[in-house]
């Protein structure tokens, strides 16, 4: 998920620029970067024209232009946005360049403005954020810390015990409900939040070939596990532009072990309501002043 994209710049575009953010108009994103140029100059912007928000070399850093689109659409200025598993803090930068407040926790905060907190437990009180997002850890694929909390070192692929119930990866899952829990307590009414998540597959140890490994399902868990606290908006494909997605030697792995390489991200966009009975499936909400 770090590092730069492999898409080509688009023409017109001069070298140590990237190209304008655009509010995305369908459901398939995708930019040839995982870094935007923060618009504005040392005078008029709190962070000058940035042109990285978080750490590039953070492992599974999130997209900082998956963010803008995210609090560009579903924000305004002075909202309050939270991220639970703030990472490098590309959500706080985001928000700051958007004029949004911003308050980000990590169990490893990787900077001063990120507090220490376990996002199954937030110092926050009640419906008081205006916009969650969380990019969670996608099974154990990267070690983020040693604290024996972290959600990063529990396998979404895990076999259940003998006798225990069928669901690989519960103890993951469990963690997971857990963290939603909390999402929905401390978002307002009737706000947005939303999840950028992605499926993984692992090779079963001593198989070759013949497709010997284990696929873990987590983007299709993870929306039936939100959609039992809020009302689902829409479900955004985002092209991944992982460098070793064009790598031949990874290519031919993935042709040869009969397996697919993770070509894309679930962006999951869910709604707070109380009364469900009142929402209307048509409802954009904030599109149309309904704040």
């Amino acid at each position: 998920m770090s590092g730069r994209g492999s898409n080509p710049r688009p023409s017109g575009v001069r070298p140590g620029r990237r190209p304008q953010l655009r509010p995305e108009a369908t459901t398939l994103w995708s930019y040839p970067s995982q870094h935007y140029d923060a618009p504005g100059n040392p005078d008029q912007s709190p962070r000058g024209r940035a042109t990285m928000q978080g750490d590039k070399a953070y492992a599974g850093a999130t997209p900082s232009w998956v963010i803008w689109q995210l609090l560009t659409r579903y924000t305004r200025r002075g909202d309050l946005v939270v991220d639970p598993m703030a990472g490098s803090g590309t959500t706080l930068d985001v928000a700051r360049d958007l004029g949004r407040r911003s308050i980000g926790y990590d169990l490893a905060p990787a900077r001063e403005d990120i507090f220490a907190a376990d996002a199954r437990s937030l110092p926050l009180e009640d419906a008081v954020a205006d916009f969650v997002f969380i990019d969670p850890p996608y099974s154990t694929h990267v070690r983020y810390s040693d604290d024996p909390r972290c959600i990063g070192r529990l396998d979404a692929g895990a076999a259940p015990p003998p006798g225990g119930p069928g669901r690989r990866g519960a103890e993951y899952y469990a963690a997971m409900e857990r963290v939603v829990d909390e999402i929905h307590r401390v978002l307002r009414d009737r706000r947005y939040m939303a999840m950028y998540v992605s499926d993984s597959w692992r090779k079963r140890r001593g198989k070759a070939g013949g497709g010997g490994g284990i696929f873990m399902p987590i983007g299709f868990e993870m929306f039936a596990i939100l959609r039992r606290r809020f009302v689902p908006i829409d479900i955004v494909c985002v092209v991944r532009g992982n460098q070793k997605l064009t790598r031949g030697n990874w290519r031919k792995a993935a042709v040869e072990g009969n397996f697919f390489l993770r070509g894309f991200n679930y962006l999951l966009i869910m709604k707070k309501v109380n009364d469900v009975e009142m929402e209307n499936s048509e409802d954009t909400g904030i599109h149309r002043g309904e704040r």
